[in-house]
This record gives C-alpha cells, structure tokens and sequence, in this order.
C-alpha cells in the first residue's frame, strides 16, 4: 500500500494515525460499507491488509508539533531560497515539467484511484502543464525582474519573494491545485502544504515525486517544500496565529474564504483566495450552435463541482430554441461510470439537497426544465438514492430579473446549466443589456462569448472588466499559455482579486539604483532640472 509520511525540512515525519483513501470504484459499489472501512482503519480497528484492493493508500495525519515544524523550516529556508538566482529557479519550474510529462500516466492513475474521472484527471494534468510551461513561466520570470540604463545608473524593478506561503488546496481538485501553488516557488518562497484529509495521495503525489526531486536537482534547501494531511481548521488557525507565515493561499467557500481574508489582514498577513465561481457564457444570434453546445457541456465536468466551468447562459433570443434542444440532447447522452471508464465525466454528489432546491427554485419563478433532475445509480438506470445527479438544463425568460433565480444568481456546485433568454429587442439593446449583465455577476472567474461578429466581439472585449479570464470561441475550461489558470474579481477572489499567476501575487515591488560616479546633491535636482 502507498504510504506517504508527512514531510518537513526534507525529511519524513512518521505518525501513529494516518488517513486512508479507499478506491472510487469501491466507494460506488458501496458507500456505506467503503465509509465503514474507512474508519475502522483510522480508529485502528482493522488490518489494513485486510482492505487489500478496496483501499489505495495512505497518508500520516500531523500532529501539532509537525504542523509548526514546518512552518519554522519554510522560514528559515525562505530566505536562502530567495537569494538563488532567478535563472536557478526557473531551471526548477522546468525540471517539474519534465518529470510532469514522464509521469503523467502514473499520476493520472493515481487520481483516477482516489475518484476522480479519468477524462477530469487528464484535463487536471493539462492545465498543471501550462502553469509549469515555459512559455508561462518566462512570462512570469519577465515580470520577476528588469532592468533599465538611465544615464550612470543601472535601475531594476523586481518583484521580491513574500515568504513564508502557507496553502490550503481544495477538497474537489487537491492535487491539481498543489501543483499550482507550487509556481510560487519561482518567485523564491518557501511553501507549506496541508492535503486535504478526503484525497491527499494526489497532492502527495505531486510535491514529492515532481516537485522535491525537481528542487533538489537545482539545490534547493530542504525546507523551501513541506507538507503534511490534517483537518483544515486547525492548521488555519495554527498559520494565523503564526508570525512566521507570511501568506495564506486558501482555496474554498466563499464564506469562510471572505472570514479568512479578514482575519489575514487584521494579522498583517497577506490573503490570497480562489473561491467560487459563477462563469457566464454569451451565445450570440450568429454563433456556430454545434461548438458553443459542445463548449457549454462542459457545465457538467465533475458534476458542475468544479469552479471554473460554465454556471450560466445568455442566449440570444433568435438562437435560444436552436441552442436548447442541442443542449438537452448533449445532456441526454452524458452518462454516470467507475472513474477509469474512458469517456466519464460525471462524479457522485454526496449532499444533493440543494440542488434539487435550485430546482424548484426556479421552476416556482417560471423557469422550464429542458432536461435532467433526477438520481441516477453508476450504469444510468434512475433511482431515488443514486449517488450522481442527471445533468440537467433549464431555460430561464427575461434578462431583467433572472438573478431572481438563485442558479442564476449564486454558484450551485452541481450540474444544472440555466440558459437565460432575454427579453426581444434591437440587437445594440441586447448587447448593451448582457453586456451590464455579465459585470454586474458578484463572482469573476471566467467568461466567454460566442459570436461571429467582429464589432461584437470587439464591444465584448473592450467593456467586460469582470473576471480573471476571458474567452472568445474556445473551450471555457481549456487552458492556454500565457493566460492565467485561475484567478478573478468579486466573491472570487476577495478584495484583492485578479488574475491568479502565484508567483506573483506572493511577491511585491521593489525598485533598486545601482549608480556610479553620482553626486547626491546633483541627483536631487536632475529631476528638476530636466523640466526646464
């Protein structure tokens, strides 16, 4: 069985209490008896070779003294680690790369293990592989340092290292979010990971075997990487009240994330979120319908448990009829499975209460349900106690108040797609409504446009601010080089929300003169001189 100790300063920290990860596929054929077993294991109950097959790996849980351990070794590695040259640092980022791309078979095995569908965990790997990317790394390696000539001075302006930078990945896509976080090491921090208690070989998998090696292969001190499994609220509240931690990365609901930034700030700590997301699509009167179908089932990735997917339609209303009915036969064909069939994408949602709520929520404002909104067991078949919910589509009337209804207006987390049809009027009055439509959504995530036309595009483009991504035509999930994977405004990333490249939003501005030759006195008044 894989077994991953906690590991602080370089070294593995064993523990008397582990957390054990029991197999997608046997958590779907029972997942009562997978729960039990799950906890006779972690109250020591049972063998664990007695769970042979059923169980597929473990990891320590951290005790107190682990979890501060390894904050003091980030602390002290940060500054050394910082004081590397840049160019060291981004040979790192592409050895990660490289072992990303000799391993990807395996790690996708291993998150197919732990639940997640084969065709999310590929496209999980995708995205790790543009944020590690050279073409995004150079980005960012640009913006971490330039240097000017002003005469006899040699200036720069670079982005220095915060820290310390604590991190708190998700429990829907753990690993893929480790991996993220570790681009902040470009910038020179030291980074601390806690992995979620509900899937920590993924992030285990990530930080030890592409990460670690990566960074000892360039010199890298031992403590510039720790990570450790244990409950969440805790280890926060550990990071907070720690004067060694400079920045917490949290990953999670918007209210505890909103709570977290305050309490960041009132300890002189830097909050950087990645919260929810309600992503709008536009689909335009003269859009290609086939592709913008294609691209909003995407809306049912995971079950919609994913924040970056589409949550919500404009559909204009010569188009809107066209559109539904190819997406109620998408719909229609998308079909529940075991996590290593080829083509499932769908995942089992435990607590189902709330979106059977969206549901009647809209259905009692005059929403129509096109398709969807029932359970449905592994191979298809309905059931009032089947652990995957049927991906389901609802046509919404009338822009003005379709935020009204709340899976419009909030992020449901489940697979339900509202598809708003606004009111009929003159195309300049229809752009001009979505258009205020789409800025005026609390969330910025991602949004997308479908349009043939270039002066609506161009309008799209020119005045939708809100969001950290904007997409034209393309995939509304896909990642690409250079542009962020994550990121955005409003309820999505808090106060200080933008467009997430981690190394820099865990580094600040600094500019440096390196002069020569000099006279103080003249440099005070060769600013001044020169307005003459």
């Amino acid at each position: 069985m894989p077994t991953y100790p906690s590991y602080v300063n370089g070294e593995e920290i064993h523990s008397e209490k582990y957390a054990y990860t029991v197999s997608g596929r046997a958590a779907l054929e029972d997942v009562f008896a997978s729960l039990t077993l799950k906890r006779q294991l972690e109250q020591g109950r049972l063998d664990a070779r007695a769970a042979r097959g059923k169980v597929v790996g473990r990891c320590a849980v951290a005790d107190a003294a682990t979890v501060d351990a390894a904050v003091r070794a980030a602390a002290d590695a940060a500054p050394r680690w910082a004081a590397f040259p840049l160019e060291r640092r981004v040979r790192a980022a592409r050895l990660v790369r490289e072992r990303l791309r000799r391993h990807r078979a395996e790690l996708v095995e291993v998150l197919v293990a732990e639940g997640t569908p084969r065709a999310l965990a590929q496209w999980q790997l995708a995205g790790m592989a543009e944020a590690s990317g050279d073409e995004t790394v150079n980005w960012c390696a640009g913006q971490l340092h330039q240097e000017f000539r002003h005469g006899p001075r040699r200036l720069i302006v670079r982005r220095v290292a915060d820290g310390v930078v604590c991190v708190n990945p998700p429990q829907n896509a753990p690993a893929a979010s480790a991996m993220f976080a570790s681009t902040a090491l470009l910038a020179g921090n030291a980074l601390v990971v806690r992995a979620p208690r509900s899937g920590p070989l993924g992030v285990m998998y990530v930080l030890r075997e592409l990460v670690a090696p990566a960074l000892a292969d360039v010199g890298a001190p031992p403590g510039v990487l720790n990570v450790f499994c244990a409950r969440p609220g805790p280890v926060l509240r550990s990071w907070l009240d720690s004067p060694l931690v400079n920045d917490i990365f949290y990953t999670g609901g918007v209210e505890r994330g909103l709570e977290l930034q305050a309490e960041c700030v009132a300890r002189g700590k830097k909050p950087v979120l990645e919260l929810a997301g309600n992503d709008c699509v536009v689909v335009w009167r003269d859009a290609d319908l086939d592709l913008a179908a294609e691209a909003l089932t995407e809306a049912f990735y995971g079950s919609g448990q994913i924040c970056m997917v589409p949550n919500q339609v404009v559909a204009h209303p010569e188009i809107a009829d066209a559109l539904l009915e190819r997406l109620r036969a998408a719909a229609a064909a998308l079909r529940p499975g075991y996590p290593e069939d080829e083509g499932a994408l769908l995942s089992p949602v435990l607590r189902s209460e709330r979106f059977f709520a969206h549901v009647r929520d809209a259905v009692a404002q005059g929403a129509r349900l096109v398709h969807g909104a029932r359970r449905l067991e592994v191979d298809g078949t309905v059931s009032d106690t089947g652990p995957f919910l049927e991906p389901t589509v609802l046509r919404v009337d009338g822009l003005v108040a379709c935020r009204d209804v709340a899976a419009v207006r909030e992020e449901t987390f489940f697979p339900v797609l509202p598809v708003v049809v606004p009111e009929p009027g003159s195309d300049e009055e229809l752009l001009e409504g979505v258009i205020a439509h789409v800025n005026a959504n609390r969330y910025g995530l991602r949004n997308s446009l479908w349009a043939r036309d270039e002066g609506v595009i161009e309008e799209f483009v020119r005045r939708v601010g809100n969001g950290g991504l904007l997409k034209v035509n393309d995939s509304h999930i896909g990642f690409l080089p250079y542009l962020p994977t994550h990121g955005g405004t409003g309820l999505t990333g808090g106060v200080y929300g933008e467009a997430n490249y981690l190394a820099l939003r865990t580094s600040h501005l600094q500019g440096v003169s390196i002069a020569d030759g000099v006279r103080p006195r003249s440099a005070v008044l060769d600013a001044y001189a020169a307005l003459t």
